[in-house]
């Protein structure tokens, strides 16, 4: 356990970890709003299995952890490495996506988790929580709540931008992650380079089809 905690490769490790753990939920979520476009009836109906229930609380539990060790890893070895470097900054020259990505990964994360703390505001805390300490005026069908929000064009405007800053934060991480687990080399760079745009760009995707399908439906 020491080197987990007290070493960069630990750190990484988590980072790392955390990271597969959060991606793989974002692949689930983002196949629970597609059912939205298909059957309102049928995302309600997962909606209510995953209201105020031991195994939805728990689960939320574990998730609200795993994004803490993340965060909190991420700040703590973005200051670490500040610190190593110093006032030196990055090469600026011939920098590709992934490279710029790669040197903006906590701002893209602080960007993202603002994005996370609008989205909980306007779904979590108006759903799972308030029937959690039973808040008059719960809603009880998540359709009802997330069709009007993802009609509104600001409200669809901010939240594309925020699935961008979350595109460019998987197409390093995901790579990342896997690499620092052990599948590096000449051989699993191109590899896991192109797997993590590809799950980048599904989840970007997949995301942003149900608000701009209802955004289009409105007008």
């Amino acid at each position: 356990m020491y080197w987990l905690l007290n070493s960069s490769i630990g750190r990484k490790f988590i980072m790392s970890v955390s990271g597969i753990f959060l991606v793989l939920f974002l692949l689930f979520h983002m196949s629970m709003n597609m059912t939205l476009i298909f059957s309102s009836s049928a995302y309600d109906m997962i909606c209510e299995f995953l209201g105020a229930n031991w195994y939805a609380i728990v689960g939320t539990l574990i998730l609200a952890g795993g994004v803490v060790l993340h965060i909190g890893y991420a700040t703590w070895l973005t200051l670490q490495n500040r610190q190593a470097r110093g006032t030196n900054s990055y090469a600026s020259s011939s920098q590709t996506k992934t490279e710029w990505s790669a040197q903006n990964m906590y701002v893209l994360g602080v960007i993202i988790l603002g994005g996370l703390l609008i989205h909980m505001f306007n779904f979590w805390y108006k759903m799972q929580f308030s029937e959690l300490i039973h808040l008059e005026g719960a809603v009880t069908k998540g359709s009802e709540l997330v069709i009007p929000l993802f009609s509104n064009p600001l409200y669809v405007l901010v939240y594309i931008l925020w699935l961008v800053a979350l595109w460019f934060h998987l197409t390093h991480g995901v790579w990342s992650s896997f690499q620092t687990l052990g599948w590096n080399g000449r051989t699993w760079y191109p590899r896991l380079k192109l797997i993590s745009n590809v799950v980048a760009t599904i989840i970007m995707i997949g995301f942003a089809i149900v608000p701009v399908f209802f955004l289009i439906k409105k007008l």
